[in-house]
């Protein structure tokens, strides 16, 4: 999606670790209604906040542009307000393996470059968000799928229980085996919710279903999110397994699954983006529907805050309400269910139905 629209910048000036990993990876809040060296000292001159023509960084989970999903849902958003909004942007993405420390120096990088605002794409940035948001009071950050708090920080925070429970109602009813398998990228909270909405969703369809789990790393291991031959490997156990549908929250990893279901003629569920629309042309025809997580809209929502002036710290919430998140139709293979999923939407939007997050 939109994957060379703005090409990666180099870093240059920063430490030799850094130079190979900028090139890693879900209180009350406002529900959304419209769209120097590790540990060294930074400087906290103001910097001007977004504006025609400033400067606006985002950082990368593991991936980055390109992963067909999650970070390309963050980039579709920046491409737009920088179209919109005529703003320069700088681009880093995360490596595998990298410490908390490196994280922190590409969020330095930034900030001591003049990026004001700064966006940081997936909750491993937490702790580098809250102690450089400190560093640079007058720059305002925003942290995608965490809650760290800070008076110059932006939360964009979704209900992914809410569309992985449709979707976990698609499965099951266009599973003919009555099996079906979730891959979960690491195990971690956050994507603790996709499973939780997922087997919720699948059960309030057929009350004895049989639900397959598998989680690729665990933390701090999080090449689960971009390991398509592990997403693979998992998939292909659940398919010998009986499994006929397979969800997966997996980032970069879930081209893996989409490979394994098109080599054995079964059904795969996409995540963050419509991956019928983004995932690879020889697999596309085997995910019958995507679980959207509109990180784009949360994304330009929050620049677009910026540049207006009426930005916020602390949360914002994008729930099926607020069509934060929802289910994909792209390639007409829900059609035949659609009218049940968009009953259970409603249900879910009227409180008839409350999704456990775990």
């Amino acid at each position: 999606m939109l994957r060379n629209r703005v090409s990666k910048l180099a870093v240059t000036g920063v430490t030799g670790a850094l130079l190979m990993a900028a090139a890693a990876c879900g209180g009350g809040g406002t529900t959304a209604t419209e769209s120097p060296a590790p540990g060294g000292a930074a400087s906290s001159a103001p910097a001007e906040p977004a504006k025609s023509g400033a400067k606006v960084g985002l950082a990368y989970d593991i991936g980055g542009r390109g992963d067909q999903s999650f970070n390309d849902a963050a980039a579709a958003g920046l491409d737009k307000a920088v179209s919109e909004f005529g703003l320069e942007p700088k681009e880093l993405e995360a490596a595998n393996g990298e410490t908390e420390a490196q994280k922190e120096e590409r969020l330095r990088l930034l900030a001591s470059g003049g990026f004001n605002p700064i966006i940081a794409v997936g909750f491993a940035y937490s702790g580098p968000v809250g102690k450089v948001a400190k560093e640079f009071p007058d720059v305002k950050f925003a942290i995608v799928d965490d809650a760290v708090e800070g008076a110059n920080i932006s939360n964009l925070l979704f209900a992914e229980e809410q569309g992985s429970f449709l979707v976990g109602a698609a499965a099951a009813l266009k599973s003919k085996s009555g099996n079906i398998g979730f891959v979960g990228g690491v195990d971690v909270p956050l994507i603790h919710k996709f499973q939780a909405g997922f087997e919720a969703g699948a059960k309030a369809v057929k009350a004895d279903i049989k639900i397959q789990t598998k989680y690729l790393t665990q933390p701090p291991d999080f090449s689960g999110f971009g390991d398509p031959a592990k997403g693979k490997t998992a998939a292909e156990g659940m398919i010998d397994g009986g499994a006929d549908v397979v969800y997966q929250a997996a980032g970069g990893s879930g081209a893996g699954v989409f490979e394994a279901a098109k080599a054995s003629n079964t059904l795969a569920i996409g995540v963050d983006s419509d991956q019928a629309l983004t995932a690879d042309a020889a697999v596309k025809d085997v995910i019958i529907t995507s679980m959207l997580k509109k990180v784009d809209v949360a994304v330009y929502d929050f620049l677009k805050s910026v540049d207006g002036g009426t930005v916020k710290a602390g949360p914002t919430i994008y729930d099926l309400k607020a069509g934060g998140v929802d289910y994909s139709v792209t390639g007409g293979k829900v059609d035949d269910i659609k009218s049940k999923l968009d009953e259970y939407k409603q249900q879910i939007i009227d409180g008839k139905i409350t999704v456990p997050q775990k």
